[in-house]
């Protein structure tokens, strides 16, 4: 018998400034808690819907994620567009329809392209 496909649960981005990347996704509604594991650097982790998605700093030692691409789903696209782009997240792609329903592209502080959608209506 085959076993079930795997399950995305954990997504890590690193930031040169975690306080404001926190800010930033904290505007699509992700609400965060401050966290350290041991000797292991503070950084923010957020749990929503078995999805754990954390927040922590470049070092010297750590890989830069810019070219991860990350999306979200959401209830109302352009919201969250607005309230990104109030506190200078860059907007790529503005929200319009598509093929994949309402969709927009932003990049988080840190350069990460974020992709927003609202589920196409049901035929």
């Amino acid at each position: 018998m085959p076993t079930p496909p795997p399950r995305l649960n954990l997504v890590v981005l690193r930031s040169k400034d975690i306080d404001r990347a926190a800010r930033f996704y904290e505007q699509m509604g992700l609400r965060f808690t401050r966290h350290a594991h041991g000797s292991g650097p503070i950084h923010y982790s957020s749990e929503v819907n078995g999805l754990v998605f954390e927040i922590y700093p470049v070092t010297e030692s750590s890989t830069p994620t810019i070219s991860t691409r990350v999306g979200f789903a959401v209830d109302d696209v352009d919201l969250i567009v607005r309230l990104l782009g109030e506190i200078g997240a860059k907007i790529i792609t503005p929200a319009s329809d598509s093929q994949w329903g309402r969709r927009a592209v932003v990049e988080d502080f840190d350069g990460h392209r974020v992709e927003l959608t609202k589920g196409a209506p049901s035929p």
